[in-house]
């Protein structure tokens, strides 16, 4: 009869596979034995057991007086007996009083030779693993072992300013940084894999599959920087269509491309910049609101929520009042659909499944927007 385990005791192993320190350990082990000949191991394995086995029957042999086996199954115990205590002795915990015979005292120091050898080779395995392990994290060739993180691919300013941003953020998450040079560009706190963005093994690295959303910037204002990162998307496409992308593209005609590509949001920074100055040269301070808004730190934030079901059926005049009422936040757009309202009409109500933007110095106890690769 099978007895299932109880759900805190999966939880708990489930929750232990996934510590990315033991995946990337994992990840390693595959690499380092990937390339090894399984049949050399078995033939190995035999060999071993085979010495064992001997190194028993020797024993079982020469220990004790003439005749004493009378019969098979004796014999077949007196046998099991020898080879526990070969293993034993192997593993340095053997019984030294097993053995009274001349040819049982030379079995025994081969064994412990013998033992002392396998220790040796082990410990010089795990030495190795764990220089090996070191010297690869460090050059960034492991594997990030994050789940729910979010992806870097490529540097630039951009990214530079992108991650200050987030390590302010009220929720913090992990962060991988995929860029094809040797040192770490983004410095301590970011796990950082060297590859290129457009490699599938390099992606698998960062951990893509797992990721929560992929930030892709170009690494510098060329044409050929934005082919490169829609080449990036087009991978992550593939690999984890249900992983967010948002791209920082150079120029506003391949947006385009960009969106063919499937890429969820596209970022044109001269375009924002460009509006931007212009409406502030109408309206003077509109830059300041802005940047306060949308970055990270002391004051007001940008928010994307889910809507609480209290507030399904409201209208946006009652909705703006419970906001700003229970959470100090105050209402900039509701999206259904994929559909953003930023001034819907009098009679609209909220629906199931709505989400809101506002502005607000926290969340509070309203939860974050879980967002959908398909929510354009």
């Amino acid at each position: 009869m099978r007895i299932p385990l109880p759900r805190r005791a999966v939880t708990r192993i489930v929750t232990l596979v996934n510590v990315p320190v033991l995946r990337r350990a994992a990840y390693h082990f595959r690499r380092m034995t990937g390339g090894m000949d399984s049949h050399f191991f078995l033939k190995v394995t035999l060999w071993l057991l085979g010495f064992l086995l001997l190194a028993a029957l020797l024993v079982t042999l020469t220990e004790g007086a003439p005749g004493r086996f009378d019969s098979v199954g004796a014999f077949l115990d007196a046998l099991g007996s020898s080879f526990y205590w070969a293993v034993t002795t192997v593993m340095g915990s053997g019984d030294s009083s097993f053995v009274q015979e001349p040819v049982g005292y030379v079995v025994s120091w081969l064994l412990v030779l013998f033992g002392v050898a396998i220790v040796a080779s082990i410990t010089g395995a795990l030495v190795g693993f764990l220089i090996d392990y070191i010297l690869k994290e460090g050059q960034g060739m492991g594997a990030s072992g994050y789940r729910d993180h979010i992806v870097v691919c490529g540097w630039n300013a951009t990214a530079r300013e992108l991650i200050a941003e987030l390590r302010t953020d009220e929720y913090t998450t992990r962060i991988v940084v995929l860029h094809d040079v040797e040192k770490n560009p983004a410095g301590d706190g970011v796990y950082f894999v060297s590859g290129d963005i457009t490699s599938a093994d390099d992606l698998h690295r960062a951990g893509i599959e797992d990721a929560m959303a992929a930030v892709i910037c170009p690494a510098d204002g060329s044409n050929e920087a934005d082919m490169k990162s829609i080449l990036c998307v087009l991978a992550i496409e593939s690999l984890a269509p249900h992983v967010r992308t948002v791209v920082e593209a150079n120029n506003p005609a391949h947006v385009e491309h960009f969106q063919r590509a499937d890429a969820d949001e596209i970022v044109v920074s001269s375009t924002i910049v460009s509006r931007l100055m212009a409406r502030s040269s109408l309206y003077p301070g509109l830059a300041n609101l802005v940047t306060d808004i949308v970055s990270g730190g002391d004051g007001s934030e940008l928010y994307r929520v889910s809507l609480p079901d209290e507030y399904v059926g409201l209208s946006v005049d009652q909705l703006s009042a419970r906001l700003r009422a229970d959470h100090r936040a105050t209402l900039l757009s509701v999206s259904r659909g994929g559909t953003a309202h930023v001034n819907p009409p009098e009679d609209f109500r909220l629906a199931q499944g709505d989400d809101l933007v506002v502005v607000a110095e926290s969340l509070g106890s309203l939860a974050p927007l879980e967002m959908d690769h398909d929510l354009q």
